[in-house]
């Protein structure tokens, strides 16, 4: 039972990273159905920049994840202005290319600027915990507080401003927004930078208890991918069920079969739930 209990909480953890990586992928696929292939270099980009400012400015573990979230979002929104903008009336082929084109760029400038090596970030949230049984860190348990309060604080936006408003009528009529006068540039540099945001904070949070290198949003934005198709893609209480239904599922799987099939666990997951529901949990317009 400890042990199930163990795998639960780690679940837990893992699941609450996999949601705030999704939760960006689909807000921007929601709105401009762009799959943007980039954002686990733009993860990446939000953990070289917290460690850059712990280790090298000396400033505190917040205060970093603050200025990350920032340098992301404005980076994440130059990349919609730059990139995604220019190609809005192109076939989609072209935006899944120059997010490709994006995601090497993003890595070859993170090996140039910080090198191919590993990298651990401190945190001053190490401490070991042991409750009913349960052992974890501090850090651990701090990831899972953090993400649902920012998973709220983003409900809140979204459904109780009218700038967050303006996002979900982009996401659900797109012709509709446009014809009550929504503007389409602010919203989309707005929804970018939202999902930068949310990027920064998922490494912000996950690199002390993992490591940081060039390619540490490969198999993150695998797994994003899965989640939001698994919870229907554009929907956003489809992206969090998603998450934690994954982190559950790898981190029960990875310890009664076996932890070297953790990985496909998710595409297995996939297959399951699509027999099921082919358009997902939640069909798109139901969040």
């Amino acid at each position: 039972m400890e042990i199930l209990i163990q795998q639960l909480f780690n679940g837990l953890t893992i699941g609450s990273i996999y949601s705030l990586v999704a939760l960006g992928l689909t807000l921007v696929y929601g709105i401009l159905h762009i799959p943007n292939f980039a954002h686990g270099a733009i993860y990446m980009i939000g953990g070289y920049i917290t460690l850059t400012m712990m280790t090298y400015v000396g400033v505190n573990y917040w205060i970093s994840i603050a200025v990350s979230i920032i340098v992301v979002g404005v980076l994440s929104v130059l990349m919609e202005r730059l990139v995604f903008h220019p190609l809005r009336n192109t076939i989609i082929i072209n935006n899944k290319i120059a997010a490709i084109g994006i995601l090497l760029f993003l890595e070859a400038l993170a090996q140039l600027i910080w090198g191919a090596d590993f990298r651990q970030m401190s945190s001053p949230y190490n401490q070991v915990l042991n409750l009913f049984g349960v052992t974890f860190t501090v850090q651990r348990l701090l990831i899972i507080v953090a993400a649902i309060v920012v998973m709220v604080l983003l409900y809140l936006f979204l459904k109780k401003t009218f700038i967050g408003r303006t996002i979900i009528a982009m996401s659900q009529n797109r012709e509709g927004a446009f014809l009550v006068g929504i503007n389409a540039n602010k919203v989309a540099m707005l929804t970018f930078f939202v999902a930068g945001a949310l990027a920064a904070i998922a490494a912000s949070l996950t690199s002390p208890i993992n490591l940081v290198f060039p390619g540490m949003g490969h198999l993150v934005i695998l797994k994003a991918f899965v989640i939001i198709i698994i919870g229907g893609m554009g929907s956003i209480p489809g992206a969090i069920l998603g998450g934690y239904l994954l982190g559950f599922t790898e981190s029960i799987g990875a310890t009664y079969i076996s932890g070297d099939y953790k990985d496909i666990i998710a595409f297995i997951l996939l297959i399951i739930i699509l027999t099921i529901k082919p358009n997902g949990i939640f069909a798109k317009g139901e969040h």
